[in-house]
């Protein structure tokens, strides 16, 4: 696997109104083939994928490969021009770049450093590219996706090129994020694009997302996908929020699929769905429907509200699959072009690399990404040997990432040879990977396969905490809580809950509103803010319990409206459990709640009797509908 250098710079402006008001410019920009240097995999591919997304997302695009010397300051000529009267500018550029003296250079293809007096002569400062973006009033969001080592090694040392780039000021209305952290490396990926890229790839798109927040994604995302080797960082002065999307916030991809599909009756979809998401929130529903059998199964997709439906989610999602049965369910739909282009960007199962095919078949469900949902342990001992060719073999194509070790490790685990897997494990423990510590670490706790040792496992959730593991933050703080190996720490404890929250691990901030609704921290209203933030980070049961806080008033004031929207959002997520309080024990919620609830479902079109709070078949068949497919954000926005 081939090191890669990418910068990435995008400068937005936020205005009122929907996204396809503003007039949005990008310049995308990937330079592969080198001629002084090898070529680098992934930015050709990086910048045409990019280029798609953002020309779905309402820019107009200008995209550029393989950009020589003399085309570079043409191009930025023209860029800058277009950015004085646009509301949003966005410069991608993937390819070589490198600090001299505390400056920023990108690499043309054609750029031909021999000596000191070329880095100027040859290459475009990034001061350059952001002179041009500053003709805009925009806000300014500079990504840099830098390989963060010396493409020239020791050629021109005495010039001052140093690794990686140099960290670029905070002026007003700027964030500088970058795809790894100082001093370290960015990845090429398992496939197609960049670590980094994929993960923007898979963000991009949800709907009412703040830059910021996406960001978090992102970085949750990179970190598990290299077990914390590789962990995008930013700087931020900006004064203003910017969506890419900015349509009301929808549900998961994965309730968004499950809904699609059951609402149509399609068993095509469902079977999609049980094998994407074998612990999801609606497994259970979705095995039973498919075990009805066709009788059942009233319709497939193919009305137009379907079409809609089906590609937000797929362009959303980048499912393959997804995209496929929309190119050929609806070859004239407005849509079918830019489908057609994501197919092209995605590779097809039988075309991906052993990397890929390793994350797929061993990624631990608590690495899950946008685009993984990680595999449960006993589905993996059903592939286990499939998994351990796999990571074999992307373990020994890319020796500088262990996290492929780790998996080869979880696979072997699943196989029935634990001595071996124990083995792994400490090699990629050893080489920095988070996965192996934790799962070490558990290995000590419980004494499988190895000595009980509690006092090695708390080091190794220490070190991987320290290193950024969530998990290993939460399992560090629980020890701490528990007085394992000494007395309790509470504060140290909490201290941790709280850094996983904020580094986006939903399970670590649900766990905090826990302990400030038991009165243990903070105050109740910071329990509703622990709730609601873990509800949309993934952890659905949040959704019932910041309800209870708003329907009873508990600590809070009491809220009927917000709470309502909590239910229904809980009621399309979640493993079932508010359909069955709204139902089964209606008489432990408030009147005004339930016809709250009642009143968007009527706005939704789904609940038909009188609005009076109170339980009923009527209410209970739009409360099954809302969960089956009937989804609508807009009647949640208050």
């Amino acid at each position: 696997m081939l090191l890669r250098c990418l910068v990435i710079v995008l400068s937005v402006l936020v205005l009122g109104g929907q996204a396809t008001a503003e007039q949005r410019v990008a310049l995308v920009i990937g330079n592969s083939e080198y001629q002084q240097f090898d070529p680098l995999e992934n930015p050709r591919n990086d910048a045409l994928d990019i280029s798609v997304a953002l020309r779905g997302l309402g820019f107009d695009v200008t995209l550029e490969i393989d950009v020589t010397t003399d085309r570079m300051d043409a191009v930025l000529d023209r860029f800058g021009a277009a950015a004085e009267t646009a509301d949003v500018v966005l410069f991608f550029y993937a390819g070589h770049g490198f600090q001299a003296a505390g400056r920023n250079y990108l690499v043309p293809a054609d750029a031909a450093i021999r000596s000191a007096e070329d880095v100027t002569t040859q290459t475009t400062g990034l001061d350059r590219v952001l002179a041009a973006m500053e003709r805009s009033r925009g806000v300014k969001l500079v990504l840099l996706d830098a390989c963060r080592d010396n493409p020239f090694g020791a050629t021109l040392e005495d010039a001052g090129v140093g690794s990686g780039l140099a960290r670029v000021g905070t002026a007003a209305d700027f964030l500088f994020a970058y795809a790894t952290q100082p001093d370290n490396v960015a990845y090429d990926g398992t496939g197609r694009n960049s670590f980094f890229t994929e993960a923007v790839l898979h963000h991009i798109y949800t709907p009412g997302q703040d830059i910021q927040q996406m960001m978090i994604g992102v970085r949750r995302d990179v970190l598990a996908a290299t077990g914390g080797k590789q962990i995008p960082w930013e700087n931020s002065s900006l004064t203003r929020a910017f969506q890419f999307d900015d349509s009301p916030p929808s549900i998961s991809e994965e309730s968004m699929l499950y809904q699609l599909a059951v609402n149509a009756g399609d068993p095509q979809l469902l079977t999609l769905y049980v094998d994407r998401y074998p612990e999801g929130s609606h497994i259970e529903e979705a095995v039973a429907f498919l075990q009805t059998g066709p009788e059942t199964q009233t319709r497939s997709l193919g009305l137009a509200d379907d079409a809609d439906r089906l590609w937000d989610l797929a362009r959303r999602s980048r499912m393959r699959p997804l995209l496929e049965v929309f190119v050929e369910r609806y070859p004239e739909d407005p849509n079918v072009e830019e489908a057609r282009r994501l197919l092209d960007a995605i590779p097809r199962p039988e075309d991906a690399l052993p990397g890929a095919i390793c994350q797929r078949l061993a990624t631990h469900p608590r690495d899950a990404t946008a685009d993984n949902p990680g595999v449960p342990f006993d589905r993996l001992a059903q592939n286990a040997l499939s998994a351990i060719q796999a990571c074999s073999a992307a373990a020994a194509q890319s020796p500088e990432l262990p996290h492929y070790v780790a998996l080869l490790a979880r696979a072997t685990a699943a196989s029935g040879d634990l001595p071996q897997a124990v083995r792994l494990y400490r090699d990629a423990a050893g080489r920095g990977d988070l996965r192996a510590m934790v799962s070490l670490a558990q290995l000590y706790e419980t004494g499988t396969g190895v000595a009980p040792d509690p006092a090695a496992a708390l080091q190794l959730y220490r070190t991987a905490a320290e290193a950024g593991s969530q998990d290993a933050m939460i399992n560090f703080a629980i020890s701490l809580l528990e007085g394992s190996g000494g007395p309790q720490e509470v504060e140290d404890a909490v201290a941790l809950l709280k850094r996983a929250s904020v580094e986006g691990s939903s399970k670590a901030t649900y766990n905090l509103g826990v302990l400030a609704q038991d009165g243990r921290i903070d105050t109740p209203r910071d329990a509703l803010d622990y709730f609601t933030r873990a509800a949309r980070d993934g952890a659905r049961e949040g959704y019932l319990a910041a309800a209870i806080l708003l329907d009873e008033g508990r600590g809070v004031e009491r809220d009927p409206d917000r709470a309502a929207v909590m239910l229904l959002r809980g009621a399309a997520e979640d493993r079932g459990d508010v359909v069955r309080q709204l139902t089964e024990n209606a008489d432990q919620w408030s009147r005004d709640t339930i016809a709250a609830v009642q009143e968007r479902l009527q706005a939704a079109g789904y609940y038909t009797s009188t609005i009076d709070g109170l339980p009923g078949r009527n209410f209970s068949a739009a409360l099954a509908q809302w969960r089956n497919g009937g989804f609508v954000a807009e009647v949640l926005v208050n």
